[in-house]
């Protein structure tokens, strides 16, 4: 019981916009992001990577099966381009205005810590966790379409009033915070505790 108590260990928070947003950069949303989604697919090894990224995921799994290590550069590597990819999909959900940068982390709050693989993983759970994740793939992409509507309704919203609806940014940031727990759970391979079903923190 106490286990589930616990806060889940993955987190994601990206801070609200506390002023007027440009219409302008709203409006070319998906002609801005060109340069930034071109400098994504080329570190994430190409466009068919770009939605799970370029991880070090096969390589993880054996060391994890046959040492039980998790080497720290491979899990830091994993993190920098998770964080990075969140905060250009963050970009294009008009999260925030400022343009995604590639090492600025100030506006997006990600917490994945590094796990004592002897400790914390089992050395045999990395071969099916994608698997046991399936419930979650299918909620997930459900929740993504309800997204992609909420994120129209909002582009809509910012052209008229400047301002991102507080219970849109919400939901969308729930649905990155759901989608990054069960990413770091299934291929960052970060954790062993099943992601919860749920939007909050």
């Amino acid at each position: 019981m106490a286990e589930v108590a616990k806060a889940y260990p993955i987190n994601l928070s990206v801070d609200y916009p506390d002023k007027k947003m440009n219409r302008i950069t709203t409006f070319l949303r998906l002609l801005t992001a060109i340069p930034i989604l071109i400098i994504f697919g080329l570190i994430a090894g190409g466009m068919f990577r770009i939605a799970t990224g370029e991880l070090v995921f096969i390589p993880t799994v054996l060391m994890l099966l046959f040492l039980q290590k998790y080497p720290r550069w491979w899990f830091d590597w994993n993190l920098a381009l998770t964080k990075f990819g969140t905060r250009v999909w963050a970009y294009l959900a008009l999260l925030r205005d400022e343009y995604p940068s590639t090492d600025d982390e100030r506006l997006y709050h990600i917490e994945i810590p590094y796990p004592k693989a002897e400790e914390e993983l089992h050395r045999w759970l990395p071969l099916v966790k994608w698997l046991l994740a399936v419930p979650h793939y299918i909620v997930l992409s459900l929740l993504a379409v309800a997204a992609l509507v909420a994120v129209i309704i909002a582009w809509f919203a910012i052209l008229f009033t400047g301002r991102y609806p507080k219970a849109l940014f919400d939901f969308v940031e729930g649905v990155f915070r759901w989608g990054l727990r069960v990413v770091a759970y299934a291929f960052l391979l970060a954790t062993d505790r099943y992601p919860p079903f749920r939007l909050s923190a």
